[in-house]
C-alpha cells in the first residue's frame, strides 16, 4: 500500500516538472475581448446521442490524434466536435440543361409607340429611362388595342411598371406629374382606414392595392365604388392563388362584375402555372398568352388553357445571373452562413445580400446572433485585411410603411418573403432554407441581377437534401457547385476568430486545412457560448430551432422525399442554432398533419407556415404581390 502511494507521488512530481498537468479552462469571452491565450472549450457532440441517427450513410472525417500543443502559451483545441460524425458530402453533379434566357433589354425606344409625348419626356427626364425592354415591346402595343393578355416576364424585367405597392404608387406620382388631372391611390395594410376612406370619397383614377385590404374596404366602406373601373391588373397572379387569397379575388372579381361594364383584364407573373390559367379562364375574355425567350422572340397564344400548362415546366431566370448551390452538414449551416456573409460584406465592397429563411423566429435568433459575435469590431493591431462596416437588417409586414424599402444594410434577413421586394442593387440571394417549389426559387432568385444587371444566388442544401437539385433541373435550371471547404476559408481573413499560434503561410495544406477547422470551431464556440449566456438566449434559440423544424414540416407531398422531420438529426440542428444537444421532448412537439401530405391542402400548408411566424400577409391587386418580413419593432 505504501508502495503505491509512493509511486503515484513521483508520477505527480514527474508531472508537474516537466508541467504535464493540464491546466483548468477559462470562461471563454467576446471576439473583442479575447487575448492571444485563448482558451477553447471542447463541445462535446451530445446532439449525436439525443435525436434518432439520421438515416443518410455517415461519414467520419479523419480523425487525429490528440496532441499537446505549447504555441505561444495556447492550450490543444479540438476540431473534433463540429467536424465528426458529419454525414458524407458527394459531388453535385447537376444535370446539363437548356437553360431558357431571355433578353432583357431591345434598342427600340419608348418614341416608336404611340405614347403621350410628356409620358415619353418623363421616362427620359425623371426616370432615366429610354429603351423598352422585350417583353414591354411586345405587351404594350397589344395592351394599348384593348386585348385581356396573361404575360409572363423574368422577374424585375418589366420595371417600372412592376413593383412594391408603396413602390407602384410612387412610380404612378412621377409618371403622373404632366397629368394633374389623373390621381393615383394605395390602400394597403399599416395605414388609418379613416385616411383611406377620405381618399376614396375624393375619387381615385389608379388605385393600387393589396387583396385584404381591398375586400375590407368592399365590406366596409360605402364610398367605394367601382362603375368606372376599366382595367384590372393582377400582378403575380399565381402566387396570389398559391398563398390563399382565393377567396378574396373572389370577392373582388364578384364586385367589379356586378356593375356589368367590360373591363380590360392583364396577369402578370413570372411562371405560368395550372391555377394561373383557371384564373385565366374564370376573368378574362379571350385572352392571348405572352411570353419571350430565346431563340423565339415572340410567343402569342390565343388559348390561354393550355399555353400556361405547356410553359410551367420551364422557368425563366435573369440571363446574367450566376446560380450556386452548397452541400453543408447541418452542424456546420451557422458557421458556413457567417463565413459567407463575412467573406461578402466585410471583406468585399459594394456587396448587399439577401437571406431567407423560413421562419420569424429564425430571423429574429439568427439577426441578434451575428449582430453579437460578427459585428464585433477586429483587433486594432491587425492591419492585413481592410474591412467594410457590417450590419443585419431585417423586415416584415409590421414596419411603418415610409421606410419598408428604405433598406441600405448590406445584409437583410427576411422569413419566406420570396416576392415583393424591389431592393436596390442587391448582389446575392443566399437561400439559407430551401423554397417549397421551384417556382419559389426562381421567385427568391429575382430579387437580384434585376433589369440586366449582373447577381448571384447560393443554394444552402443537406447532404440528404441534394435530390432538389435534379427537381431544379427538371425546370431547366442549372446550379455550380461552391465547395463548403472554400466558404470556411475565407475566416483565415479574420484573426478575431483565429487558431492556436501564429499561421504561416508558407505551412502544408492539412495545416492550412487544419486552421480554417479550428476557426470555424472558435467561432461555433463564440455562438455557442452567447447562446447559453443566460436563459433568455438559450430560450429564443429553442424557439428558433422548434419553428424551423415546424416550417420543415409544410414542405408539399412531391417533395417529402427530400424534405422530410424524419431525415432531420435533431441534434445536429441543434447545433446550427447554438445549441449544445436537441431540447429535451422536441421530437414529441413536432407534429405532421398526415392531410398536410395532399397536394391539395399545400395551399393550407403554406397559410400554416406562415401563420404560425405570426407574419402579415401582403398582396396587392395592382402592383407588386406579397411581403411576408419579420423585425422586431
Amino acid at each position: 500500500m505504501k508502495k503505491s502511494r509512493d509511486k503515484r507521488k513521483q508520477y505527480e512530481n514527474f508531472n508537474k516538472k516537466h508541467n504535464l498537468i493540464s491546466q483548468k479552462p477559462q470562461t471563454p469571452r467576446s471576439p473583442s475581448q479575447r487575448s492571444n491565450n485563448r482558451d477553447t472549450e471542447e463541445n462535446v457532440d451530445q446532439g449525436d446521442n439525443s435525436a434518432a441517427k439520421s438515416p443518410s450513410k455517415v461519414k467520419t472525417f479523419p480523425k487525429k490524434a490528440p496532441e499537446e500543443h505549447e504555441d505561444h502559451g495556447r492550450p490543444f483545441i479540438k476540431t473534433s466536435s463540429l467536424f465528426r460524425n458529419n454525414p458524407e458530402i458527394p459531388d453535385v453533379l447537376s444535370p446539363a440543361v437548356n437553360q431558357v434566357k431571355e433578353k432583357v433589354f431591345t434598342s427600340n425606344m419608348f418614341e416608336e409607340l404611340n405614347l403621350h409625348p410628356h409620358l415619353v419626356a418623363t421616362l427620359h427626364k425623371v426616370l432615366n429611362v429610354t429603351s423598352m425592354t422585350s417583353v414591354q415591346k411586345k405587351t404594350i402595343p397589344l395592351l394599348m388595342s384593348g386585348k385581356d393578355a396573361v404575360v409572363r416576364s423574368q422577374t424585375g424585367s418589366d420595371y417600372p411598371y412592376v413593383v412594391l405597392a408603396l413602390q407602384s404608387f410612387q412610380m404612378f406620382q412621377k409618371l403622373l406629374k404632366p397629368f394633374t388631372w389623373i390621381v393615383p391611390g394605395v390602400l394597403m395594410g399599416g395605414e388609418k382606414r379613416k385616411a383611406e376612406k377620405a381618399r376614396l370619397r375624393k375619387g381615385i383614377n389608379v388605385l393600387i392595392s393589396t387583396p385584404g385590404r381591398l375586400v375590407d374596404h368592399i365590406k366596409n366602406t360605402l364610398s367605394i365604388a367601382f362603375s368606372a373601373v376599366r382595367w384590372l391588373i393582377l400582378d403575380e397572379a399565381d402566387r396570389t392563388l398559391d398563398l390563399g387569397f382565393e377567396k378574396d379575388l373572389t370577392v373582388i372579381l364578384n364586385a367589379l362584375n356586378a356593375t356589368g361594364l367590360a373591363r380590360q383584364n392583364v396577369l402578370l407573373s413570372a411562371t405560368l402555372t395550372e391555377g394561373l390559367s383557371r384564373l385565366a379562364s374564370i376573368s378574362m375574355k379571350e385572352p392571348v398568352t405572352i411570353h419571350v425567350s430565346e431563340g423565339s422572340e415572340e410567343t402569342v397564344e390565343a388559348c390561354p388553357q393550355a399555353a400556361p400548362q405547356a410553359l410551367s415546366d420551364s422557368y425563366v431566370v435573369p440571363e446574367r445571373l450566376q446560380q450556386h448551390v452548397v452541400v453543408v452538414p447541418s452542424k456546420l449551416h451557422l458557421v458556413c452562413l457567417a463565413a459567407f456573409i463575412l467573406a461578402k460584406c466585410k471583406f468585399e465592397q459594394r456587396q448587399k445580400l439577401i437571406v431567407f429563411i423560413s421562419s420569424c423566429e429564425a430571423v429574429e435568433f439568427l439577426l441578434t446572433l451575428f449582430t453579437a459575435i460578427l459585428c464585433e469590431k477586429p483587433s486594432t493591431t491587425s492591419t492585413k485585411h481592410t474591412s467594410a462596416s457590417l450590419n443585419f437588417y431585417r423586415l416584415h409586414g409590421n414596419m411603418r410603411q415610409e421606410v419598408r424599402h428604405y433598406v441600405s444594410s448590406p445584409v437583410i434577413m427576411i422569413d419566406v418573403a420570396a416576392r415583393g421586394l424591389d431592393l436596390p442593387q442587391v448582389t446575392w440571394i443566399v437561400q439559407y432554407n430551401p423554397p417549397v417549389s421551384a417556382v419559389e426559387y426562381v421567385h427568391r432568385v429575382g430579387r437580384t441581377a434585376r433589369i440586366g444587371a449582373q447577381g448571384s444566388s447560393l443554394l444552402f442544401l443537406t447532404p440528404s437534401e441534394m435530390a432538389f437539385v435534379d427537381v431544379l433541373a427538371n425546370h431547366n435550371i442549372s446550379l455550380s457547385e461552391m465547395k463548403m471547404e472554400d466558404i470556411l476559408a475565407n475566416l483565415m481573413k479574420d484573426e478575431r476568430f483565429k487558431g492556436r499560434g501564429k499561421w504561416d503561410s508558407k505551412r502544408s495544406a492539412a495545416a492550412f486545412e487544419q486552421e480554417v477547422r479550428e476557426r470555424a470551431t472558435v467561432l461555433q464556440t463564440d455562438f455557442e457560448n452567447y447562446v447559453h449566456a443566460n436563459n433568455e438566449s438559450l430560450q429564443t434559440a429553442k424557439c428558433a430551432l422548434q419553428s424551423f423544424l415546424r416550417a420543415y414540416t409544410t414542405y408539399p407531398s412531391s417533395l417529402k422525399h427530400i424534405f422530410h422531420i424524419r431525415s432531420l438529426h435533431l441534434g445536429h440542428a441543434a447545433k446550427s442554432f447554438g445549441l449544445r444537444d436537441a431540447p429535451q421532448g422536441l421530437g414529441s412537439s413536432i407534429t405532421t398533419n398526415p392531410a398536410n401530405s395532399k397536394d391539395s391542402k399545400k395551399g393550407k400548408d403554406k397559410a400554416k407556415r406562415y401563420s404560425q411566424c405570426h407574419i402579415h400577409h401582403h398582396s396587392n391587386l395592382w402592383g407588386q404581390c406579397s411581403f411576408f418580413f419579420k423585425e422586431s419593432s
